[in-house]
């Protein structure tokens, strides 16, 4: 039986709801808006109906996207502001890439600048904050799939390696998701299979090395599928590629997966935004623990 997302998104938001209510201050979230692409407006109304339902104020602000920049530096610099996320893509290219580092990490609920990156990669768990050592921040998408296998009992709960003997392909290999995922799963003991257009990589304890393995290869030795390929060129992933034990994931917004290939697979799971948001709202309480919160004192 399929634990969904908005299950899962709804055990963070009763944690996370208990835990700002102790806070005794009230924490404020501001989203950048540049643009009328669809998901970006979907996921900000999902920002704010969670803000809301937690208690946290939150303000969209739609600005050109020439003026982003300017803006989000006065979000930096405003000590009422808590946590900030930018609705990709802005631009669309390498630029977007430039403004996740326009974002003070401190304030980067979506832990997409390059400090947060960083950290990831190099498999540091803590980070040295205003007062103490607080938990670092990983991508909320990436961290989201794994909150949402974790509850369906394809993926360990505790442990310093969740993931161990487990054969994972993901179809992605982007900075914002694919990437960190493949890199969180095989420091959890994962064996990765990362498949974009320029090939197969295989990651193992967070490192990349290159592969020659075919798609259908992969997919046959996998327990796990994952997918977010944004595009309907991407050839969808067929029932005779996986075998009827497959646990399956598509976080892409449009479909990765053939109808047969998720009714066999033995778990799929068809989004992932919920657990995404609640991810971020996470982000935002930690965020304010490790660089906020001292303030309150002074």
């Amino acid at each position: 039986m399929l634990v969904t997302p908005s299950i899962v998104a709804a055990r963070y938001r009763a944690e996370i709801r208990q835990e700002i209510r102790a806070l005794g201050t009230r924490l404020k979230v501001v989203g950048f808006l540049a643009g009328d692409y669809g998901p970006s407006l979907t996921y900000a109304e999902y920002t704010r109906n969670a803000c809301e339902e937690l208690g946290i104020a939150y303000e969209l602000r739609v600005r050109n996207r020439l003026e982003l920049e300017g803006a989000i530096g006065e979000a930096n610099e405003d000590p009422a502001v808590h946590g900030i996320m930018v609705y990709y893509p802005v631009f669309g290219n390498e630029q977007d890439r430039y403004l996740k580092d326009v974002v003070d990490h401190r304030k980067d609920i979506e832990g997409l600048h390059s400090y947060w990156i960083r950290k990831l990669y190099e498999n540091e768990r803590l980070v040295d904050g205003a007062v103490a050592a607080g938990k670092a921040v990983v991508p909320c998408t990436a961290l989201a799939v794994l909150k949402i296998l974790e509850a369906n009992g394809a993926y360990g709960a505790s442990g310093t390696r969740p993931a161990e003997h487990k054969t994972v392909t993901i179809f992605n290999r982007s900075e914002v998701v694919g990437r960190p995922l493949a890199v969180m799963m095989s420091n959890d003991g994962a064996r990765v299979y990362s498949f974009d257009e320029f090939g197969p990589m295989l990651y193992e304890v967070g490192q990349a090395v290159e592969t020659e393995i075919s798609r259908a290869e992969a997919l046959a030795g996998s327990s796990m599928v994952i997918t977010g390929v944004p595009s309907r060129a991407f050839p969808r992933i067929g029932a005779g590629e996986i075998s009827p034990r497959t646990i399956c994931l598509n976080f892409a917004t449009i479909k990765n997966f053939s109808p047969e290939a998720e009714e066999k697979a033995e778990l799929f799971i068809p989004r992932v935004g919920p657990v995404t948001v609640a991810m971020c709202m996470r982000n935002t309480l930690r965020l304010f623990r490790s660089y906020h919160a001292h303030r309150l004192a002074v």
